[in-house]
């Protein structure tokens, strides 16, 4: 999407360790227009693909796939990096190194939540290492839902 592409270029700041920090636009302050035309592009590219939920992770990947949700018309599901205790016992769990953190991280989600019957579109605010990406592919695989 050459909205983004130009957009990191403007406001994106590369930190030590080639490191891009995107937070002023995207997952700190958030720029909701730009926001709405991503989950506008996601939805053209994925037109054609059944989608019932949108699958992330907390916290920053939130605010995107609830924008991207809108043009799907479906829910999103995000995979929580603690438990708490207004959440059952029934979760689908896996372990995820977070590379801004770093740290693992035990991620679940609720089997209530994400089943077997579900095609999932799995969206994140960024991509550093891949471990959210493939966190959340063990997630759904152990759903038996479809990506």
């Amino acid at each position: 999407m050459q909205l983004l592409q130009d957009r990191i270029r403007k406001d994106g700041k590369i930190k030590e360790g080639n490191v891009l920090k995107v937070d002023s636009f995207l997952n700190h302050q958030m720029d909701i227009r730009l926001l709405e035309q991503m989950g506008e592009e996601f939805k053209r590219r994925f037109a054609d693909v059944q989608v019932d939920k949108i699958l992330t992770i907390e916290a920053s990947g939130i605010g995107i796939a609830c924008i991207a949700a809108r043009y799907f018309d479906v829910p999103v599901v995000f995979a929580k990096k603690s438990m708490s205790i207004n959440l059952d016992y029934n979760n689908y769990e896996t372990k995820i190194q977070s590379f801004t953190h770093k740290k693992i991280y035990n991620v679940i989600v609720s089997k209530k939540f994400l089943t077997a019957e579900d095609h999932v579109l799995i969206i994140d605010d960024f991509l550093a290492n891949g471990c959210a990406l493939m966190g959340l592919l063990d997630l759904a695989k152990e759903a038996g839902a479809t990506v």
